[in-house]
């Protein structure tokens, strides 16, 4: 059996960012017309809590796809060499069940992320957004800071880190990369006042994004936590939004910044106005008003990471990409 084998930094070039979002948008557009199998995924922590491993299978009808992605998440990664998210996506034949490719998940993971917060953006935010306000200063923040520019015209971005010299380091280098002006903010209040877009992409597993320093009109995409008993909003920043999500089941199982203010009494369960994927397909209506606060709660679905697997595999082929590993021997025959 040959498998195809990709890695990093050869993910990096057939999964461009733009590509990505349209990817992306498809992906979540076949979800919402229930042309795709999404389970739940499955998650299991190390003794100590330090980490965990988790296991993400799917189906997409459309393309049609079949695939699993294993992942790791240890938080404590962050600010060091190794990725808070690591892992592999392995592809499937959907006639045989044959294994195809094993594609490194860890720029899968970061790219199809901040596209999905793009499309979600381009979909929710106000079409005048201009200034961006990052939470966070690890890898979603560079590739949300790459996507959100090629959905809205930006002219100013803030970043903010619990670690002011992280979010100094940042500011210089990305915008000398996207020759565009961001600010390194003293405090995640700074950075986020009369922002138009604010995307939360860190480790918080509590709130950093208060409700009261958000203003009429602004667009968030909650990013970080993904997990039951973690959050980056407090309940006001929910309970004043319109909120919105990648998957409805993932979030009643999965979210805090939604299962916390819910225990609290705060919303129900109808304050989910709908999936991204719904609005993309006209199913639920996202903003209504210039003033409103709309909220993209991103938790991370195994059929965005097909699609744009899917996508990786195809032209990887096609353009002599990755390495060939021959794995098992002879087919095994029963009686």
């Amino acid at each position: 059996m040959d498998v195809l084998v990709i890695n990093q930094d050869e993910v990096r070039r057939l999964l461009p960012m733009r590509k990505c979002i349209d990817l992306m948008a498809e992906a979540l557009r076949t979800l919402a017309r229930d042309d795709a199998v999404q389970p739940l995924r499955t998650a299991t922590w190390l003794p100590n809590r330090c980490g965990l491993i988790g296991l993400m299978p799917g189906y997409l009808g459309e393309p049609q796809v079949l695939g699993v992605k294993a992942l790791t998440v240890f938080p404590g990664n962050h600010g060091t060499v190794y990725d808070s998210h690591q892992g592999a996506i392995l592809l499937f034949d959907v006639e045989h069940g044959q294994l195809e490719a094993i594609i490194d998940a860890t720029q899968v993971t970061a790219i199809r992320t901040a596209a999905v917060s793009a499309v979600a953006t381009k979909s929710l935010a106000r079409e005048n957004a201009a200034t961006l306000a990052i939470l966070g200063t690890g890898t979603q923040a560079r590739t949300h800071l790459e996507a959100i520019q090629l959905v809205r015209d930006l002219k100013l971005v803030r970043v903010w880190s619990r670690n002011h010299d992280a979010a100094r380091r940042f500011a210089e280098c990305e915008s000398a990369h996207h020759n565009l002006k961001i600010e390194p903010m003293r405090t995640a209040r700074e950075a986020v006042d009369t922002a138009d877009i604010i995307c939360t992409v860190t480790a918080a597993t509590e709130p950093i994004l208060c409700g009261d320093w958000i203003s009429p009109g602004a667009h968030i995409n909650a990013v970080g936590a993904c997990v039951a008993k973690a959050r980056e909003l407090d309940t006001q920043a929910v309970v004043h939004a319109r909120l919105f999500v990648d998957r409805r089941e993932s979030t009643l199982n999965e979210s805090g910044d939604f299962l916390i203010p819910k225990a609290e009494g705060a919303i129900d369960d109808d304050h989910i106005l709908g999936e991204l994927g719904e609005v993309l397909i006209d199913r639920a209506s996202g903003r209504t008003s210039p003033q409103d606060i709309t909220l993209f709660k991103s938790l991370g679905l195994a059929v965005e990471d097909l699609a744009a697997a899917h996508h990786i595999f195809n032209e990887a082929k096609s353009s002599g990409v990755g390495t060939m590993v021959k794995l098992g021997g002879k087919r095994n025959e029963t009686a």
